[in-house]
C-alpha cells in the first residue's frame, strides 16, 4: 500500500512509533513547545537512555524534529507527520468501507434460498403425532 507517497515501510515505522504510550505522550508534550531530551526524561520513571531511545524511534518515523537552541537540541512534534499517519488510516478506512459496500451490494442482490418447508412441520412433527399423544393421555 502506498498512501500519498508513503511506502509500507514508512507507514510501519509511523504506527510502530505510535503504538507506545510513552512515545505518544512525548508527541503531546512537544506539540506546544520544544523540549530537550533531558527535560523530557524528568517526566518519566525511566532512565535518560530509555527516553532517548523513544525519541530516536519517533525521529526515525519522522514524527518529531530536533532543532538546536544553544547547547540544547529541542524536540518538536512534526504536525505534518501526524497528518500522514491520519492519511494512512483514512486510506485504510476507505478501502474497508468499499469492501463492506460491495459485500452489502452482493447480499442485497442475492435472493438467497426461497421459502421452503417449515423445519418444524415434517412427518415426525405432524398433526398425527399430536393426536396420538393426546389419545394416549386419555
Amino acid at each position: 500500500m502506498v498512501v500519498d507517497g508513503l511506502t509500507d515501510e514508512t507507514v510501519d515505522r509511523l504506527f510502530h512509533a505510535l503504538a507506545d504510550a510513552t512515545r505518544r505522550d512525548i508527541l503531546r508534550r512537544c506539540v506546544r513547545s520544544g523540549l530537550s531530551v533531558s527535560r523530557l526524561a524528568e517526566a518519566y520513571p525511566m532512565s535518560f537512555a530509555a527516553v532517548q531511545k523513544h525519541v530516536t524511534v519517533l525521529e526515525r518515523a519522522g514524527l518529531i524534529t530536533k532543532r538546536r537552541r544553544g547547547r540544547e537540541r529541542l524536540v518538536h512534534t512534526d504536525p505534518g507527520a501526524v497528518d500522514r499517519a491520519r492519511q494512512a488510516l483514512d486510506e485504510l478506512e476507505t478501502a474497508w468501507r468499499a469492501r463492506v459496500d460491495r459485500m452489502s451490494g452482493l447480499l442485497a442482490d442475492d435472493p438467497g434460498p426461497g421459502p421452503g418447508p417449515d423445519p418444524g412441520a415434517g412427518p415426525e412433527a405432524g398433526s398425527g403425532d399430536k393426536e396420538t399423544t393426546e389419545g394416549q393421555d386419555r
